[in-house]
C-alpha cells in the first residue's frame, strides 16, 4: 500500500477546485488574483502556488465545466524559474577609467 493521500482523492479535490475557480472568474466576475486568493484560504486551504499549479494543469488538460472549455487565462501568476547569471551581462576586461 502506498503512503500518502489516495489518487482518486486528490483528482476529486482538483475537479472541484477547478469547478470552484470557473465559479468565481467567469459567473461570478471576480478578478484572478482575488479569485486565487479565495481559493487558497478560504476554500481549500492550499497555498497559491499550488491552486496555480492544479489550475494550469486542468486547463493544460482540457478539462471542461458542464461543456465549456476554459480558455487559458492571460493572466496565470508569475513563473518561478532558477536563478541563473543573465546572459546579458558581459564582463569588460578593460581597465577602468575611474581608478
Amino acid at each position: 500500500m502506498s503512503k500518502g493521500r489516495d489518487s482518486k482523492l486528490i483528482e476529486a479535490r482538483n475537479r472541484r477546485l477547478f469547478e470552484r475557480y470557473f465559479y468565481w472568474t467567469e459567473e461570478r466576475r471576480l478578478r484572478f488574483d482575488d479569485t486565487i486568493r479565495i481559493l487558497s484560504n478560504e476554500e481549500f486551504y492550499l497555498s497559491e502556488s499550488r491552486v496555480l499549479h492544479i489550475i494550469r494543469d486542468m486547463i493544460k488538460r482540457g478539462e471542461t465545466v458542464d461543456g465549456k472549455q476554459m480558455k487559458a487565462p492571460l493572466f496565470t501568476g508569475f513563473r518561478v524559474t532558477p536563478s541563473r547569471p543573465s546572459s546579458r551581462v558581459k564582463k569588460v576586461s578593460e581597465a577602468s577609467l575611474f581608478p
